[in-house]
């Protein structure tokens, strides 16, 4: 039997220094994630693990792109699992990591396939996007699958602001003539590995505190001249990021520095709650406060196995 210890968690939780006790204990590697942390331009604004981390245990998937790339969750499902196939053939463990619900969700149950859409139908619904704007797609969307607009709007509304996102539900929508909800969840894919599911949770104002303190943390190491760097590249999809989004505005003209700085802690605060929103929705997830002695997680995860 092979085991995906998966590890998920709100921002600022502690999850890295737990997946790297774990993948000493049960001598294994990490598989990370974490969508931002993918791209190799992006260190600071991503808390991609340090040096010291990054050498204590086999990390994929950290800084392995560029945000110039075209790079899915669908090209991420693909490569990770091959990944993972590879590890199993020498290794009974492996540790997953991440924030990014997706991603997690692609590994362990698979991503929804999509019939192939008309190349003019996502020219038209592109056109109209630069005319009309994000309004045109969020009024789309809300028409042609309703449904799927008000679980955005519950689960997680900065979808509804992301236009890559947005512009592939509609053209979906309109290439198909079918809502895109219906094409999710459709298949079952087999996984030759149980995944075990650890969730790390703490009081909401600790996780609060925690976030305020690592914002502050980065802009110490030097986010701001980081993010200076990528500015030029502001419009790319990989750069719509919390942090970086954020300090783009300082550098328009829109928005003071310590404004800008409040706005990246407020809206990863955000970002924090619909992440534990998305992962409380697996009842298979296994909750532990952050602080819990890490013997106690390794012995719930072998007796869980036995």
């Amino acid at each position: 039997m092979k085991y995906l210890i998966t590890i998920v968690g709100p921002t600022a939780i502690g999850k890295t220094a737990l997946s790297i006790a774990l993948a000493k204990h049960f001598n294994c590697e990490i598989i990370s994630c974490d969508s931002r942390q993918f791209f190799k331009e992006m260190t600071i604004g991503t808390a991609v693990p340090n040096q010291e981390e990054l050498r204590s245990a086999t990390h994929h998937f950290i800084q392995n792109k560029s945000i110039f790339e075209n790079y899915t969750v669908g090209d991420y499902e693909k490569e990770a699992l091959l990944k993972l196939e590879e590890l199993f053939q020498t290794n009974d463990f492996a540790i997953l990591i991440g924030g990014s619900g997706l991603y997690v969700d692609a590994i362990l149950k698979g991503f929804d396939e999509f019939p192939e859409i008309d190349p003019s139908v996502r020219a038209e619904v592109n056109s109209n996007y630069e005319k009309l704007g994000i309004n045109y797609l969020q009024e789309q969307l809300q028409l042609l699958d309703p449904e799927y607009f008000q679980k955005i709007n519950l689960e997680n509304p900065q979808t509804l602001q992301n236009p890559q996102r947005m512009m592939r539900f509609v053209e979906v929508c309109i290439g198909t003539q079918k809502p895109y909800s219906s094409f999710l969840n459709q298949k079952k894919n087999n996984r030759n590995f149980t995944p075990v599911l650890i969730g790390l949770e703490a009081e909401r104002q600790v996780i609060y505190n925690r976030i305020n303190q690592r914002v502050d943390i980065m802009m110490n190491e030097g986010l701001l001249e980081e993010a200076k760097t990528l500015y030029p590249n502001k419009a790319l999809n990989a750069l719509q990021t919390v942090g970086y989004r954020e300090l783009f505005s300082y550098f328009d003209g829109e928005f003071t520095l310590p404004f800008a700085v409040d706005e990246i802690k407020k809206n990863t605060r955000r970002f924090s709650k619909r992440q534990l929103t998305w992962f409380k929705r697996n009842e298979n997830t296994k909750w532990f406060d952050y602080v819990t002695d890490r013997k106690n997680i390794i012995n719930y995860i072998e007796n869980l196995i036995k």
